[in-house]
């Protein structure tokens, strides 16, 4: 088991710069992928970005050159630095490990103003 506790979320205005961390129970070299997702009102959860094990990451097209996503294993924690906030990043976001088993945090609220 892991518990994956995001913080960072908020209100900012459209342009603005939000990170979001997720910090994990356990050491979070124990997973191949760790990554953020999120849910806008409505719609189905979406991938934002990945960063598997070796440190490749990967990133949803609108996220390109906007977010950025990185770790600190000695703090077991994954971050997503976001940057040129749009209206439409407005979502909960939601931390995950994948393993054997994935594991997925409770949300954090974003939401970006125009």
């Amino acid at each position: 088991q892991v518990q994956l506790v995001e913080s960072g979320g908020g209100l900012v205005q459209a342009g603005g710069s939000l990170r979001l961390s997720c910090r994990a129970s356990r050491s979070i070299l124990d997973f191949n992928v760790m990554g953020w997702h999120r849910q806008a009102p409505g719609k189905q959860r979406e991938l934002v970005a990945t960063i598997i094990s070796g440190g490749t990451t990967n990133y949803e097209d609108s996220a390109k050159g906007r977010f950025t996503i990185s770790t600190d294993n000695a703090e077991n924690t994954v971050y997503l630095q976001m940057s040129s906030l749009k209206p439409e990043d407005t979502a909960v976001y939601y931390c995950y490990a994948a393993g054997t088993i994935d594991f997925w945090g409770r949300g954090t609220q974003v939401t970006v103003s125009s």
